[in-house]
């Protein structure tokens, strides 16, 4: 149990560091915010192959290290404002990304499903920081803010979830991959 527990964390740590240097290469949208090369393709694939309690503690780490890598602190923002953005934007909306996990046994169906639900979830996350703290950062010629926010935040996480999806798909498809998966469900 001791040797298992230990290979699953060690699988999770290198999931963990691969979602994060992936996260380094982004392109930017016309609206705002980034597509990263599928850095949360490793995220949620750590709940699919090890169930929520992985997932979710994994995701929570992956979610600190989002934080400490972001600009936030630079930011300028008020401590309410700033504890919000750590909040949503960062603690929250990537942690929820350990959901994944309660779709583990579901087949490809299922972890289609799980991905989705865990990216929109995620861009529920997103969106609620939008309305609430980024109303002053939205361009002239937006006029609502829930529209605006809606734009933003879809315009580049509907993308995130379609990469995350097919990702996800084709590399279990591998069936070296799809073996390591077996081996973990076990």
């Amino acid at each position: 149990m001791r040797n298992q527990n230990l290979r699953i964390l060690v699988q999770c740590a290198i999931f963990v560091a691969i979602g994060t240097v992936l996260s380094f290469s982004p392109f930017e949208m016309p609206l705002g915010g980034t597509i990263t090369f599928g850095s949360m393709i490793p995220i949620c694939l750590i709940g699919l192959m090890h169930g929520p309690k992985w997932g979710f503690g994994s995701t929570f780490v992956y979610s600190v290290i989002q934080l400490l890598v972001s600009k936030c602190f630079g930011w300028g923002l008020t401590p309410t404002v700033l504890i919000v953005c750590i909040l949503f934007d960062y603690i929250v909306a990537f942690t929820i990304l350990g959901i994944t996990g309660f779709f583990a046994k579901r087949g490809r169906l299922g972890m289609c499903l799980g991905v989705a639900l865990a990216v929109a979830l995620r861009m529920v996350c997103h969106y609620i920081t939008g309305v609430t703290i980024w109303e002053s950062s939205m361009p002239d010629d937006w006029n609502n803010i829930w529209l605006y926010s809606l734009a933003y935040n879809g315009f580049y996480m509907l993308p995130e979830m379609v990469i995350t999806m097919i990702g996800t798909v084709a590399l279990t498809s591998i069936p070296q991959f799809g073996k390591l998966m077996k081996t973990a469900k076990q």
